[in-house]
């Protein structure tokens, strides 16, 4: 068990997806944490599931963590800071200028409050989809505000480490604006794609690939959830959208006159520009340039999976990236594997010789 460098107890208030994978993390390094929930079937789940114990009155934290709906959370914080007059507050809500906005103007003492934000999650929420390996290399966005102080971002940042995740500082605005971006438009895109579906026919689906999974993965999200974040962040995401907007009407009138002048050359635009975007995105679901990529064969089989991923580990290789190609009723998968360029030629050579079939070599 590694150390935290967080001290003092941790107050947990929502035991969703984000506070019981924090409160998960948190208790593998034996810091105490306390759990709170309106719901006390919910409460107990996290509970259960090792994330912390009950809040009692006797409990004093250090750190009060609000993870509830991003409609509830300024009501939240401003109870916390009154209920807990030594503590410091943060919420890890998905929209930050308007609950800092909302708290002024309740009167509350944002001196003891700093927003925060884990750019994590997944596509089902509640205690039962919790982890706590979910926050590990995974930006956590500081949201320092014109009442916060510079302990206060290190306390935060010291939570954001413990988690594995990486301390980033922007001011609410920026937040809000950076989101809309990386998160809250690419949301509001898959749902967009994925409702496409509906108007065709089942044996359409059926031929869908992992482009289409990867496009519309969070258009599984809950959509109660998203109707709040939209709501909030409103108008930077409808300003990225009508761009978008823009950008879509000339592919479109292009593709309506494919023939004329410059239309190919529009599109061959897009894509490009595309590509371009592309290998901005750092880190391990980008286009990281850093990283080469093997494509091994994997037999449609129970185990194969888990076998090839043991193997690469009994290897000494760190997996920075993985993902699984695998067309419906094939007989086969293709695993690509992304690795850092050093290690890719040994480990095609090893995994050959274990007998693995490579499809694919990519630097």
């Amino acid at each position: 068990m590694n150390a935290a460098r967080l001290n003092g107890q941790v107050r947990i208030v929502g035991t969703g997806l984000l506070g019981t994978s924090i409160g998960l993390a948190l208790r593998e390094q034996g810091v105490d944490v306390v759990l709170a929930n309106r719901s006390p079937a919910a409460l107990r789940l996290a509970v259960d599931y090792g994330a912390g114990r009950e809040a009692s009155s006797e409990d004093s934290p250090a750190l009060v963590i609000v993870a509830v709906s991003p409609d509830s959370t300024a009501e939240i914080v401003a109870a916390e800071l009154i209920a807990h007059p030594e503590a410091l507050v943060t919420d890890v809500a998905s929209v930050k200028a308007g609950i800092l906005a909302d708290l002024i103007a309740r009167g509350a003492d944002v001196a003891r409050y700093l927003g925060s934000h884990p750019m994590a999650g997944r596509e089902k929420g509640g205690a039962i989809s919790a982890r706590a390996d979910i926050f590990l290399g995974r930006p956590w966005v500081i949201a320092p505000h014109a009442g916060s102080t510079v302990e206060q971002e290190r306390m935060l940042e010291d939570l954001a480490l413990d988690l594995g995740s990486v301390p980033i500082r922007l001011e609410p605005d920026a937040h809000d604006r950076g989101v809309a971006l990386v998160s809250h438009v690419p949301q509001v895109v898959a749902s967009l794609l994925a409702a496409r579906l509906l108007d065709g026919q089942d044996a359409v689906a059926a031929l869908a690939g992992q482009g289409l999974r990867d496009t519309t993965r969070i258009a599984a999200s809950d959509p109660e959830l998203w109707i709040q974040i939209l709501a909030a962040n409103a108008g930077p995401v409808a300003h990225i959208l009508e761009e978008f907007r823009h950008d879509l009407d000339g592919v479109i009138e292009a593709l309506e006159r494919p023939d004329a002048p410059g239309a190919p050359t529009r599109v061959a635009a897009m894509l490009t520009r595309g590509n371009q975007g592309v290998a901005r995105i750092p880190g391990k679901h980008g286009g990281d340039a850093r990283y080469a990529t093997l494509v091994v064969q994997v037999a449609d089989e129970p185990g194969e999976l888990a076998r090839l991923l043991t193997e690469i580990g009994e290897e000494g290789v760190n997996l920075e990236d993985f993902r699984l190609e695998h067309s419906p009723n094939a007989q086969i998968g293709f695993a690509e594997i992304a690795v850092l360029p050093e290690v890719a030629r040994d480990l095609a050579d090893a995994l050959i010789g274990r007998g693995w079939a490579l499809a694919e070599s990519r630097r």
